[in-house]
């Protein structure tokens, strides 16, 4: 091929425009990222927020107030603050608010938040939740809670450490990201349903809520493969989270994702019975992540020993993709169904 000589003045204008694209435009192998979370960091979580010495998490106690600082101080350890617009790491939740007809009056609480504002829409927020909250001790004995809802926990902070490497790489989210640990679901999805009454940020403004509660296990239903998640409410909505979520699995992660209890008449009305719902019936998409109900369900045996940690992260894995998606894509996605 004959060359071509550049004049010396252009060939510094090209070569300061190249040196100018912003990194956010430049292709992201997302796969890096992703592969920051995994099984052994998510156990050595999970074996400190699920051990006995956090009492189980029951809402308002000293031990689920142990747990909440574990969680603050891996936050803090990531360069991830709470919200500027907070006064603090912590969304008060009064007894008062949980009050329900004849069930044991509970203590004050919180939610937790942290935030990685976004790059180019920071007035748009994703939501990433997971409860925090179990059902303490009985009769002497922890319910540890490891998979319910430990598992969600100790995802959330994988997903934000995730992201909070990609931003120290130039690579931050265009939208701003919020990670809620609620309290109270145990006893009524009361701290998501605080939040939803109580938001920092106006729903209006929130564009999906992404909900993590149990993935660390597998069910009786799915004997021979860990390799599957339960995906409720996507398409509620909006027809886009489903899509895209559907589209990132194919991608990225490779799970099975199964519908079971997304049907409208499923007898166990899952859908109503995790914090994602107090976003949906405010009109925000939701989607909610779910391993399915197994033999520790609720019991002393729900424990950080046998949790799957392979699975564990590949779901987490699944939502930190869906949620790379949602923050970074040009628009947000559309609310076109009507949430039946």
């Amino acid at each position: 091929m004959k060359k071509r000589l550049i004049p010396c003045g252009l060939l510094t204008l090209l070569l300061l425009s190249c040196n100018s694209v912003p990194k956010a435009q430049k292709e992201t192998d997302l796969t890096k990222y992703m592969n920051t979370i995994t099984a052994n960091e998510l156990s050595t979580h999970l074996h400190i927020v699920a051990s006995d010495e956090m009492e189980g998490r029951d809402t308002g106690t000293e031990g689920q107030k142990k747990a909440g600082k574990y969680l603050i101080e891996q936050y803090k350890k990531n360069n991830i603050n709470f919200p500027s617009e907070a006064d603090g790491w912590y969304q008060k939740v009064p007894s008062e608010f949980m009050a329900k007809g004849f069930s044991p009056k509970l203590n004050d609480s919180e939610n937790i938040w942290a935030f990685i504002k976004g790059s180019e829409k920071p007035e748009e927020i994703l939501v990433i939740s997971a409860h925090y909250d179990h059902v303490g001790t009985k009769n002497g004995e922890v319910f540890n809670g490891a998979d319910d809802d430990g598992s969600g926990t100790v995802a959330l902070l994988e997903i934000a450490q995730a992201f909070a490497q990609a931003k120290k790489e130039g690579y931050g989210p265009k939208r701003s990201i919020l990670f809620l640990h609620v309290t109270g679901e145990e006893h009524g999805l009361h701290g998501s349903r605080f939040y939803s009454e109580n938001p920092l940020f106006p729903l209006k403004n929130t564009i999906a809520d992404i909900n993590i509660d149990m993935i660390g296990r597998r069910d009786t239903l799915h004997p021979e493969t860990n390799n599957y998640v339960y995906v409720i409410g996507s398409d509620r909505l909006s027809s886009e989270l489903h899509t895209i979520n559907e589209e990132v699995n194919e991608k990225y992660t490779h799970l099975i994702l199964d519908y079971k209890y997304n049907d409208r008449n499923d007898p166990e009305r899952i859908y109503y019975r995790s914090d994602h719902y107090n976003f949906a019936k405010k009109g925000v998409p939701a989607i909610f992540f779910f391993n399915g109900v197994h033999a520790d369900y609720h019991k002393a045996s729900d424990t950080p020993d046998k949790i799957e940690y392979d699975a564990l992260a590949k779901r987490a894995q699944l939502a930190f993709t869906l949620a790379w998606e949602l923050a970074n894509r040009e628009d947000r996605i559309v609310v076109d169904k009507d949430g039946k």
